[in-house]
């Protein structure tokens, strides 16, 4: 008696609280829908910003105004309203970097775990890491959705073959002299992460071989990156854009992405696969809403279908639509290129080195 009274109880526990979510959700959606409209920071892409609003419009009859462009200058307006006591934005999808030293640093976001209230949101089985994948010290502002495998640095095989470079040490052969272009390592971004990973597993001198000794064209134009690539002025090309290598292989050119060095860890990036919530926001009810949307399996995968990033959650079946090279495997040895430490503390270290070696 005592055991069917304590299976009751569980029962009735258990349907509570699936009611009490039930209602949660469903005042959120109410009063989100009477808001109308929600407002996000987000990348430029066209894709990305066709799909997101349309489908979050389809689902809940809610406006998404777009924001497309690039997060440091998103950044650089959100700091200019807020200090005249204006708040127009709700929500980011961002890189990692403006996420953690800008929004989170400067304090413009809410926690966003408690905003997350979907059950297949929260559900830590829906996800590869087993759970809500939190970037920041305080486990619970910034949500990461991408992980994506992603090139070391590309090729154009005219002018060298993928075999002549199987090793780090190979980028040291005197025939490619001059002949690599990498986005510049002393500015916070691709470039420093870069030279910081070859830093970290080879040493100051094979950084000052490869960087000085080498030659290396340093640019801060990435377009520049590319057309040296495609050109063959510049065979060998870091920091170069991905859209920019999809659009030069669609017109012919021979691009080989280089994922995998012997000896070497390869590299996942989550680009600007976070989520974050600011606060004092205009729409906060459609904003809590939005972020629950773009964590769900439905949200997630249409972001990771126009982005082209490797979804977090594992519920979603990247392979149909994403390139094998291009999804992380389980268990896998990957260096992490968007680690906190690494971006905000000894990536920044070494970019400062860096700096010095070159003389700039």
């Amino acid at each position: 008696m005592r055991k069917l009274l304590a299976l009751a109880l569980v029962l009735y526990a258990t349907c509570a609280s699936a009611q009490t979510n039930s209602d949660a959700w469903n005042k959120l959606v109410a009063d989100a829908k009477k808001e109308g409209k929600v407002v996000i920071i987000a990348p430029p892409d066209q894709e990305v910003r066709e799909s997101i609003p349309k489908a979050f419009k389809e689902k809940y009859g809610i406006t998404v105004d777009y924001l497309g462009g690039r997060s440091s200058d998103m950044a650089g307006r959100l700091r200019a309203e807020r200090s005249s006591g204006i708040y127009t934005v709700d929500a980011a999808l961002s890189g990692m970097l403006t996420m953690a030293s800008i929004f989170y640093t400067e304090k413009m976001l809410d926690p966003l775990r408690p905003a997350l209230i979907d059950p297949n949101v929260t559900d830590g089985s829906k996800w590869k890491s087993g759970k809500l994948w939190f970037i920041d010290p305080e486990d619970g502002y910034i949500l990461r959705l991408f992980s994506t495998r992603t090139a070391m640095f590309y090729m154009n095989t005219t002018y060298v073959k993928p075999e002549e470079v199987k090793t780090a040490q190979d980028l040291l052969n005197p025939k490619f002299k001059g002949k690599i272009i990498t986005s510049d390592p002393t500015l916070p971004g691709i470039g420093s992460s870069d030279s910081a990973r070859f830093y970290i597993q080879y040493g100051e001198d094979f950084v000052k071989k490869l960087y000085l000794d080498q030659q290396m064209m340093v640019s801060r134009d990435r377009r520049q990156i590319g057309d040296g690539l495609a050109r063959g002025a510049y065979p060998i090309a870091f920091g170069a854009e991905d859209e920019e290598m999809e659009k030069l292989e669609k017109e012919g050119f021979p691009i080989h992405r280089v994922y995998h060095l012997d000896g070497m860890s390869e590299v996942v990036s989550p680009s600007v696969g976070h989520v974050g919530l600011f606060n004092n926001a205009p729409h906060p009810n459609a904003a809590k809403l939005f972020v629950n949307w773009i964590a769900s399996k439905e949200g997630l995968e249409v972001y990771s279908r126009a982005r082209g990033g490797a979804p977090t959650r594992k519920d979603i079946d990247a392979a149909k639509y994403l390139p094998t090279a291009m999804i992380p495997k389980e268990g896998g040895d990957y260096f992490d290129s968007y680690n906190w430490e690494f971006v905000l503390n000894t990536k920044e270290k070494i970019r400062v080195r860096m700096k010095e070696l070159m003389g700039r």
